[in-house]
Formats: structure tokens, C-alpha cells, sequence
């Protein structure tokens, strides 16, 4: 293993750590001096140095010896740039790595189909979103009237990869990696205080970007595009709410007052109250929208004993299951039951991870790498597998 490597892996896995240089020479036992020349490749460290280095920064020894492949071909999804951007990144290359490497392994590479929408989205106008979102929607082989019950199995059916990825942060909604650097794939941070909702709309908002940006993907791009973040908050809307089911649902709720309307409406869609009130504001005057959002917070603030929403509040949310697994067919007017994290959960890599141990292609230990699974419960997931 070559010095720059261990250098570069070092560099990084202590910025995520946040540990200072001097940190982390002074907990190894090494000098500031000597630690340094490691951290610049100047120098190599002997295999008890690492291990020790490994344990300071509570990190597997692995990740400190394995190179990890440049991704250029992304676009984050991140108000402002991230500290932990660079292992996020190495975090996402490793995966997609790991599920290139399975997808040879047992001879099954998935092909994408994203090539027929991108033909569509030249042409439909930019300004049509509802459109394109529909025949995305036919696409997918959605009816009209059916929600999306499993946002990852919809991607993976049409051969984009999924990945969930938790960052303790809001600035930091995901990303998407381009076919060049081993994409289409979506990645959505499904951090623990973002709600579910939320990870369903970025999943949809990548997919806008995959059909929609693919010229714009550049991973030393840091500022947002405001116009492509439009078009892909407007395709997400109406891919997740069509417009003639959405106005239907919203008519026939016409008798509640405004914001157990709203709520209804969010669980009838599986989306955000903000998804809800972006597509109502949609109908008002620019200079107006702002009152919907005003209006809302008003009512809810008044009717729940003068509490108001909290910046990442989801009154009535769906449980995380809705993220992470299909429960079946409901109609649209069904009022879902509790969701929770298993109705966001990517199946394609847990898969192939399960044909590649059952043909011995790779060992337990070595699947249980791949999904980040200690040995015991991979034990457990593989004596689960009767069919």
C-alpha cells in the first residue's frame, strides 16, 4: 500500500473525526513532526503505527489502507458546503464500488432506463414539469391515481442504484452520481431528524436532476443552481402529487378547515405539509405564495394550543417503514397506516449480496462488509433466508 494513500485516507478520516493533527499525533504516541510526514506521504508507517492510528480515529484498519476512487461526476444536494463532504464522497465511491464489484461477480449488471426520459425532458418545455413528471410517472408504469408506496424499489426497478446515507445535518439532503462514475445513482441522507418525507422528496428531486441536469454534474461545483433546483422541486411535486388527482383530493377535502386539509392530503401523498403547500401557492400570484405558508402556520399555531412549527416539525409524519418497504397496493384516498424506515430501504445490494454467499462467491463476513452489518446480525439476516 502506497504512502499516498494511507496520507490521503488519514487527512480525511481525522477532518470527519474533527480531530486536530496534534490530536491525533499525541493520543498515537507519535510526534507532531512524525505524524505530519504520514499525513503528507512523506513517510510509511509500520502495520503497529496504523492499528494504533486506527483506533484513535475508531475506524475499521481497512479504511486507512484501501484506496478510495475520485468521484467527479456528482451534484450535491447542500445549502452550504459540508465539513464531512470529502468522506461522504469516499463513503459513496466505496459503495458503489462494492456493488459493481457484485454485480460481476454473479453476472448480473443492471442496465438503466433513464435514457427514454431524457429524450421526453427535450422535449417538453421547462416550464412544464406536470408533464414530464407524468410521463415519468407512465414510465414507471404508475397509474394515475396510484401513490408511490416504495420510492427506493421504484429506482432500483428502473436500474438506478440507491443509497442511504446518515449525516447529522440539514444543510445536507443528497446527492446523485452520473453513469461515468459507476451512477445513475441516488443518494439520501435519511439522517434521524430530517423526516421520512423528506428523504422521499430527495429521492425524487436526484431523479429530476439524473433526467433532467446530467451537463451539470460536476463534484468541484459547490453553489446550487437555482433554476435546475426549481424544475427539480416542480418535477418531484407533481411525480409524487399528479395534478388532476392532487386537485381532486384537494377539492373533495374542501369541507375541512385548512390545515387538517393539508394533513390529509400529506398522508393521501406520502409527502411533506410543505410539499402540500408548494403545490397550492402554485396557483397564487408570485407576490402572493407567501400567504399560503403564512395562512398555515397561523391555523396550526392557533388550533394546537399556540404552538408553532418548528423548522423541521411534521405534524401527522409517516413512519420510517414508508422509506424503506413496499406494504402492498393502497388507493389513493386510503389514509396510510403508520410508516416508518423500512418504506425507504434500497433491496438491489442486499440482494446480490445474498445470491453471491449462497453461490460462495464471497464469504459471510465479506457481506456483511458490504452492507455495513456486524457479523451477528448478518448471521441472523442469512439464517432468515428460507425462500
Amino acid at each position: 500500500m502506497t504512502s499516498d494513500v494511507i496520507a490521503s485516507n488519514l487527512l480525511r478520516l481525522r477532518k470527519e473525526q474533527g480531530f486536530t493533527q496534534e490530536q491525533v499525533a499525541e493520543q498515537s504516541g507519535l510526534s507532531r513532526s512524525a505524524y505530519r510526514a504520514l499525513e503528507k506521504g512523506r513517510s510509511t508507517p509500520r502495520t503497529g503505527t496504523l492499528k494504533t492510528l486506527a483506533d484513535v480515529l475508531g475506524i475499521p484498519l481497512k479504511d486507512l489502507l484501501i484506496p478510495v476512487q475520485t468521484l467527479k461526476r456528482v451534484r450535491f444536494r447542500s445549502l452550504k458546503r459540508l465539513k464531512s463532504r470529502d468522506q461522504v464522497l469516499a463513503d459513496v465511491s466505496r459503495w458503489l464500488k462494492d456493488f459493481a464489484e457484485l454485480e460481476r461477480l454473479i453476472g448480473d449488471v443492471g442496465e438503466h432506463g433513464l435514457q427514454p426520459l431524457r429524450e421526453e425532458a427535450n422535449s417538453v418545455a421547462r416550464s412544464d414539469m406536470a408533464t414530464l413528471a407524468s410521463r415519468a410517472r407512465d414510465h414507471f408504469g404508475l397509474s394515475e391515481r396510484e401513490p408511490v408506496h416504495d420510492i427506493c424499489g421504484l429506482l432500483e426497478s428502473l436500474g438506478i442504484k440507491v443509497y442511504s446515507i446518515s449525516v447529522a445535518t440539514d444543510a445536507f439532503m443528497g446527492l446523485s452520481v452520473a453513469e461515468d462514475d459507476g451512477g445513475p445513482a441516488v443518494v439520501v441522507n435519511t439522517w434521524e431528524r430530517l423526516p421520512v418525507e423528506a428523504w422521499i422528496f430527495s429521492a425524487v428531486h436526484e431523479l429530476a436532476h439524473l433526467i433532467l441536469h446530467l451537463g451539470a454534474y460536476d463534484v468541484s461545483e459547490e453553489q446550487e443552481n437555482a433554476e435546475q433546483e426549481k424544475e427539480a422541486d416542480q418535477f418531484a411535486s407533481h411525480f409524487l402529487m399528479p395534478q388532476v388527482v392532487f386537485r381532486k383530493e384537494w377539492e373533495d377535502s374542501a369541507g375541512l378547515d385548512f390545515v387538517d386539509r393539508v394533513l390529509k392530503i400529506k398522508r393521501v401523498f406520502r409527502v411533506s405539509w410543505r410539499t402540500v403547500l408548494y403545490r397550492i401557492a402554485e396557483s397564487f400570484p408570485d407576490n402572493e405564495r407567501y400567504r399560503v405558508w403564512q395562512w398555515f402556520n397561523q391555523e396550526y399555531k392557533r388550533n394546537c394550543g399556540g404552538r408553532a412549527l418548528l423548522k423541521h416539525d411534521e405534524p401527522q409524519g409517516i413512519d420510517r417503514e414508508i422509506y424503506l418497504d413496499s406494504h402492498g397496493p393502497r388507493t389513493v384516498g386510503a389514509e396510510p397506516a403508520g410508516m416508518e424506515s423500512h418504506d425507504f430501504r434500497e433491496d438491489r445490494l442486499s440482494l446480490l449480496v445474498r445470491r453471491a454467499v449462497e453461490a460462495e462467491t464471497i464469504t459471510l463476513s465479506r457481506g456483511a462488509e458490504i452492507l455495513c452489518l456486524p457479523l451477528a446480525q448478518m448471521r441472523e439476516r442469512s439464517a432468515s433466508w428460507i425462500a
